[in-house]
This record gives structure tokens, C-alpha cells and sequence, in this order.
């Protein structure tokens, strides 16, 4: 469970986002969860151990939503380039698999994640502009798109 161990500390010590386990049952059966509808869940690994991880859902045929983007503290900015090397992988799979549109919800004090989406293109929009079969998170109270 080294996924769990890396995304749960960040949310609830990291940021006081009060989110446990049992608020996301995605993360006890990823495969049923991503993969078969059409998503993926990938992790970045230095010297053998998780340190970053995101994942795909794929919510209709052109569209998918970007979930589960945490980088471990030590590991996050340009020397190492998790973030970027992970939305990129999924950027490419995206493309292979024809999904044009990526979407994300995300909260407010994630400031650094808000910059990080802006810089690589993300438009911000209106929880109302969203597709009606966006998958939302209680959590998330800013949105972003991104056309591929």
C-alpha cells in the first residue's frame, strides 16, 4: 500500500485536507476503479521507492479527468521533475488512446498545484462549465481544463 502511504499523509498532515481511506475506495481497488473503464494509475519511483503518483479517469470517450497528482515533499520542484514526468505520461496516453479533453478538480489551498496546472496550460472554468458526467470530489472547489 505505498500509494496510500504517500497520498494520505500529504492530504491530511501536509494540507489538513480530511480525507481518510474510506473517502476513497478508488485507491483499494485501482484497477476496477481506472483501468478498466479506459484510465490508468501510474507512480514515478527514485531508487526503488514511490514518490509521486497519478491517475486517469476516464469518465466518457474523448474525456478523462486527472486524479490522485501527489508528490512526495522531498521529491517535488524542477531537480527532479516528478510532476512534470507523470502529467506528461499521461498527457502521451491520452493521446494514444484518444482522449482529447482532461479535466481536474482540485481545492483552493493547493496553491502550488493551481501554479503547476496554470504553467502547463490548464484553463481554469466554472464548476457549471464542466462536463455533466465529471466525475466531482466533495473536496474540489477549483476546476481546470486542458484541450489535447
Amino acid at each position: 500500500m505505498d500509494i496510500i502511504d504517500i497520498i494520505l499523509p500529504i492530504q491530511q498532515l501536509e494540507f489538513n485536507v480530511p480525507l481518510t481511506i474510506s473517502d476513497q475506495p478508488d485507491l483499494l481497488d485501482i484497477e476496477n476503479f481506472y483501468m478498466l473503464k479506459g484510465g490508468n494509475f501510474w507512480g514515478a519511483s527514485i531508487q526503488e521507492k514511490l514518490c509521486g503518483t497519478i491517475a486517469l479517469l476516464r469518465f466518457n470517450k474523448e474525456s478523462g479527468a486527472i486524479r490522485k497528482m501527489f508528490v512526495k515533499k522531498e521529491f517535488r520542484g524542477k531537480e527532479y521533475g516528478i510532476a512534470v514526468a507523470l502529467l506528461n505520461e499521461l498527457i502521451n496516453y491520452c493521446i494514444a488512446n484518444g482522449i482529447k479533453n482532461l479535466y481536474l478538480g482540485t481545492v483552493d489551498i493547493l496553491k502550488a498545484a493551481i501554479r503547476f496546472y496554470e504553467k502547463k496550460g490548464f484553463k481554469q472554468l466554472d464548476k457549471n462549465d464542466l462536463p455533466n458526467d465529471f466525475p466531482f470530489m466533495s473536496s474540489d472547489n477549483v476546476f481546470y481544463h486542458l484541450a489535447l
